[in-house]
């Protein structure tokens, strides 16, 4: 699977957007860090993902508030910088034998619970 594996004009839906990707970090994991940025991040290691998370949430929060009342650029913007941290998260998740199967499941689980049940019972 190439890179352009999915693209706006793709026939692939939103729905397997997340599918599509997880096979592209699958095959990206163990390729020569040259090949990809992703394969680039894999060998650099689980520190410099997290890095690559930790700058990407700031950035979010930043764009976040920028696009409290700012224009449809600034709102474009936290939209952007969402993707960013949802794909390099993804990339943690890959680098970490995991998927966003794992993520979708809890979501699932959790849907119909009220959020201050869920809380509760993760607490010690």
């Amino acid at each position: 699977m190439d890179s352009n594996a999915f693209s706006a004009n793709n026939s692939t839906s939103h729905t397997n957007v997340l599918d599509t990707l997880n096979e592209v970090l699958k095959q990206r994991r163990h390729a020569a860090a040259e090949e990809s940025y992703v394969a680039s991040l894999h060998h650099k290691g689980l520190n410099k993902i997290l890095e690559k998370v930790g700058e990407e949430a700031t950035e979010t929060v930043l764009a976040a508030k920028d696009a409290e009342h700012g224009s449809e650029t600034e709102r474009q913007a936290l939209i952007s910088e969402t993707a960013d941290l949802w794909f390099h998260s993804l990339v943690m998740l890959s680098h970490l034998g995991m998927d966003h199967q794992a993520v979708l499941d809890e979501l699932a689980r959790r849907f119909g619970i009220s959020g201050h049940e869920e809380k509760a019972a993760r607490q010690p």
